[in-house]
């Protein structure tokens, strides 16, 4: 399935006139979002540690030469950017170009080695499993998948040490956990939400006054992550025993979900929500 750059249009939206303006994409994928904001007329710099994504990142190179720049790594790599932006653009979750290649085991509907990286280096699910502890086990699939039968699961799961998606679904009983366990894992391997937490703190810190950092999440843990950084910002602070607190240094822009229309093209979008700040100092 072709991947499909979720809430574009609200993005643009909140975006606003963009031409000439400096953007990161944190999470370039197919390049959705950054081919929306290079025609627009803005200057682009892209994040991707996917290695099967910087194909298409040279082809954009070359196109948008001398406006596009390309950084394999991490997002959390933004804190080595030698300037300010007007805008930083998260796209968060996993793409349909991951979920769709049995090989890369992140889905459990295809049979494949049970490995989830990213960057596809590192340890791999199937390494996760092996080197942590049922404790550790426990941990993640809560933390990370809400699961509730967690303590049962995760003994089964280090007893078993499945090598393979059909594997470890098949160690899954209850159907409405097979989605869960299998974020959970994904999320552990690749360090998801660390990845988060340490780009969003250095974000004030690289972005110009007026500048805006927009987020699309696609599940309650990233989003729980996005939103509550983003009240701290928003927050008025100061000594509460003074007539006026200090301003608050981020004005909240309004949220977004999909419509519809959208829905009916794209159903991966479903538990899609946008939310936005602006820097106001």
């Amino acid at each position: 399935m072709k991947h499909i750059p979720v809430l574009l249009d609200s993005v643009m939206q909140a975006l606003g006139n963009i031409k000439g303006k400096k953007i990161v994409d944190a999470t370039f994928g197919a390049g959705g979002y950054s081919r929306a904001f290079l025609n627009a007329g803005a200057k682009v710099v892209a994040f991707d540690r996917d290695p099967n994504v910087f194909s298409d990142a040279e082809k954009m190179l070359t196109e948008f030469k001398g406006n596009f720049e390309f950084i394999p790594s991490s997002f959390s790599g933004i804190a080595e950017l030698p300037e300010v932006y007007d805008a930083i653009v998260f796209d968060l979750g996993i793409s349909s170009m991951q979920i769709d290649v049995p090989e890369r085991g992140f889905s459990f509907r295809w049979d494949g080695p049970l490995d989830m990286r990213m960057a596809g280096v590192g340890m791999s699910a199937f390494d996760l499993i092996k080197n942590s502890s049922v404790e550790d086990l426990v941990s993640i699939l809560k933390n990370y998948g809400d699961v509730k039968k967690a303590g049962v699961l995760a003994k089964a799961i280090k007893a078993k040490l499945p090598k393979t998606t059909f594997e470890l679904k098949e160690l899954i009983h209850d159907q409405r956990d097979v989605a869960p366990v299998f974020q959970a894992l994904r999320i552990a391997v690749n360090d998801e939400m660390g990845e988060l937490t340490r780009a969003l703190a250095v974000v004030p810190e690289k972005l110009n006054v007026g500048g805006k950092c927009i987020c699309v999440t696609f599940h309650s843990i990233e989003d729980r992550i996005v939103k509550n950084t983003f009240r701290q910002w928003t927050t008025p602070s100061g000594d509460p025993r003074l007539p006026v607190l200090t301003e608050a240094a981020f004005i909240k822009i309004k949220t977004a979900t999909p419509s519809d229309e959208e829905l009916e093209k794209n159903m991966r979008a479903r538990s899609a929500h946008m939310r936005g700040v602006i820097k106001s100092y």
